[in-house]
């Protein structure tokens, strides 16, 4: 993400917007002919009452393609369905980034959305760029509920107490394994390793007949994962929480002892490094190449299908030191923010669609063809869930993990400008030390120092 320097005219624009009471565009007149002005009042007045009564247009940009985008276009013509005030268009923008780009691009103009999906490691971005409303605005003015939505959700969105955005995909990472290669190699296939100990030494047990024990994909998201779940944080300041952060700690003992045990298990060929795509580690495991890998818990409905008729799939929870403190899992995905140079029409519609996918029933539909997490805690009370769950009993490790994560800074999850920028530091860090060319301490501490400065040049730009 590049830096940027937020303008006044995006404020004057906000401004104006606020100035606008209603969203509703022209309403088309029919005159049937040319008699008398009795029939041209009486089309004005049909006019004026289309005009009031025609529905508010929210445009949604999203980043869900595939069968995501389905699901996706789906809830919108549910919603658009279920009343006639507001009509939601959805619009796919390509990758987060992509979308978040263009969104940049439309700031100072009339061209952008109403509502946008964007990744959580662009929430300090958002906050910062004055260009959006909070939630929380909504969620006062309409005395909505909070305490209804998934506690260890909320958090992440949550700033000084203040809901910016609403969660709408969720996902953490879990550990999946072959629970057949587990019982061949004399391992117990109903107890997964859950520290970091443990799965060097499955690994190892693994590592046979040409097939690797484990692999990992080389992701940033991972590294992060990490460090929660060893109650550590990854920026000073409270992880960017109780004020701006100006210091990457990915170079701190919780990284050089996560980096240290992955490459050495890469160096005794215990686990395969098939480098940064989860798609390629993904893949492997599927063929029966590798016995364990991480992936999001979205991924679960897939691999679970890719491996049936060939090996039974184990879950676990993310490992961690067998020493390490009470930590827990950050939420992945994204979230939905207002943007604010809008009408107040605009806003509400948009606010109106956000209530929409919070209820129990949309959740539970939206967890069961997608795989995301309900935000929603009555969504698992939904008999739709609950058959899933009997279908898909690999799933109740990825709920056990959220409600089992402690709440602390670290879990909160760390929140940065530049953080698009910083995954790809680590992950270049990770490359370095998994192939020898840097010690892992070297390769964090480089990789640390760059996304200090990063940080340094981002906060000059906020104001």
């Amino acid at each position: 993400m590049k830096s940027l320097k937020l303008r006044t005219s995006a404020i004057a624009m906000t401004a104006l917007m606020v100035l606008l009471t209603s969203a509703c565009g022209k309403a088309e007149t029919t005159t049937t002919s040319s008699t008398a002005d009795t029939k041209n009042s009486t089309s004005t007045a049909t006019a004026d009452t289309k005009k009031s009564t025609e529905p508010v247009k929210v445009i949604w940009w999203h980043s869900m393609s595939g069968e995501l985008g389905k699901a996706v276009d789906k809830l919108v013509a549910d919603f658009n369905a279920s009343q006639k005030n507001v009509q939601v268009e959805a619009v796919f923008q390509g990758t987060y980034d992509e979308s978040l780009n263009k969104m940049k691009a439309s700031m100072d103009t009339k061209s952008g959305p109403s509502l946008i999906q964007v990744y959580e490691i662009g929430s300090r971005f958002m906050i910062d760029s004055k260009a959006i409303t909070p939630v929380q605005k909504f969620v006062d003015a309409d005395k909505f509920d909070l305490s209804q939505l998934e506690d260890n959700i909320l958090s992440y969105y949550k700033f000084d107490d203040k809901l910016y955005s609403m969660p709408f995909n969720t996902s953490n990472p879990i550990l999946y394994y072959n629970k057949d290669m587990f019982k061949a190699a004399g391992l117990d296939p109903e107890k997964p390793p859950t520290t970091y100990e443990d799965i060097a030494k499955a690994a190892q047990a693994l590592s046979k007949d040409g097939k690797s024990g484990s692999s990992f994909a080389i992701y940033g998201w991972f590294m992060e994962q990490f460090f929660a779940n060893q109650g550590v944080e990854y920026l000073n300041n409270g992880n960017g929480r109780t004020a701006a952060a100006t210091e990457s700690l990915v170079n701190n003992e919780a990284g050089v002892k996560t980096l240290t045990w992955w490459k050495d298990m890469v160096d005794n060929k215990t686990s395969a490094n098939l480098g940064r795509k989860t798609d390629d580690t993904k893949k492997a495991f599927l063929a029966g190449q590798v016995a364990m890998t991480l992936d999001s818990t979205a991924s679960l409905r897939g691999i679970v299908s890719g491996a049936e008729g060939k090996f039974q799939v184990g879950t676990g929870t993310l490992p961690k030191p067998a020493d390490a403190k009470d930590g827990g899992v950050v939420v992945g995905g994204a979230s939905l923010y207002i943007l604010n140079n809008k009408s107040e029409a605009e806003q509400k519609g948009a606010w109106e669609f956000i209530k929409f996918l919070t209820n129990p029933q949309t959740q539970a539909w939206w967890h069961v063809n997608t795989g995301y997490f309900p935000i929603t805690k009555k969504a698992y009370d939904e008999q739709l869930v609950k058959d899933n769950l009997a279908k898909y009993p690999q799933f109740q490790t990825a709920i056990d993990q959220l409600h089992n994560t402690k709440a602390n800074k670290a879990t909160q999850g760390a929140v940065m400008g530049v953080f698009p920028e910083a995954r790809q530091i680590v992950e270049t860090a990770i490359e370095e030390a998994l192939t020898g060319k840097k010690a892992p301490k070297d390769a964090l501490d480089g990789a640390a120092k760059s996304i200090t400065e990063k940080i340094a040049a981002y906060n000059k730009t906020v104001k």
